[in-house]
């Protein structure tokens, strides 16, 4: 049974989520401050997490980056602050997805269900050397990459910024997160995530199917949706 840790400092809106989540077979805790949540996370381990950013003590946004050290489940931020720099701050220290309050109760369902099956997906996918999404195929021992059964020759950190892609697919990722991945903080500059991403679509997605941009913000790989 997944655990969900419940993260809310109004504590109506944290038993209506767990209430909804137990309906669906979930074990939950509830954390009503920031702090209480750090010690349960060093405590045991969980599935996925629920947490708003108006918290007192800890916000949401300095407690999502203090946790993202700890766990590498995803994190699904809830709360009534939805302007566009919110979501991206939360973006960029590690959450997966934001939903705004008040919420459709299906939809919190819904999203929480969704973002555990990619997890399993991932976790499966991490656990073996290839890695296949829509026409392409990745081989994390040989090295090698092939699009319908066509071998593609990539250069190495090519080769390490598509498996990086693909190991997140679906997970919006920051150019800033991209290059210390894949480059390394300390080398070279960031701004040449954006020359290997062209080299990447011009060898493997010329229509733009997998590889999407978001704006102002960074790239995330997907499967196409007419395949």
């Amino acid at each position: 049974m997944e655990k969900i840790l419940i993260i809310d400092d109004d504590i109506d809106i944290a038993d209506l989520e767990s209430y909804l989540l137990k309906k669906e077979g979930f074990d939950t805790l509830i954390c009503n401050t920031g702090e209480d949540a750090l010690e349960e996370i060093n405590k045991e381990r969980f599935d996925l997490i629920l947490m708003d950013i108006m918290m007192p003590g800890i916000s949401g946004i300095e407690l999502c980056a203090k946790v993202r050290e700890k766990v590498d489940c995803s994190i699904i931020f809830v709360t009534a602050k939805a302007n566009l720099v919110d979501k991206m701050i939360g973006f960029e220290i590690g959450a997966d997805d934001y939903i705004t309050k008040p919420f459709e109760n299906q939809e919190l369902v819904s999203r929480v269900k969704a973002h555990l099956r990619k997890d399993k997906r991932n976790r499966k996918q991490n656990n073996s050397n290839i890695i296949k999404i829509g026409e392409i195929e990745l081989n994390k021992e040989s090295f090698e990459v092939k699009k319908n059964g066509t071998k593609v020759d990539l250069s190495t950190r090519e080769f390490e910024l598509l498996k990086y892609l693909m190991e997140n697919k679906g997970i919006v990722l920051s150019k800033s997160q991209i290059f210390d991945s894949v480059w390394g903080s300390n080398f070279g500059e960031i701004s040449t995530v954006a020359v290997h991403i062209k080299n990447l679509r011009d060898k493997l997605d010329k229509d733009e199917k997998y590889i999407i941009t978001v704006w102002g913000y960074g790239y995330k790989f997907v499967r196409y949706i007419d395949e």
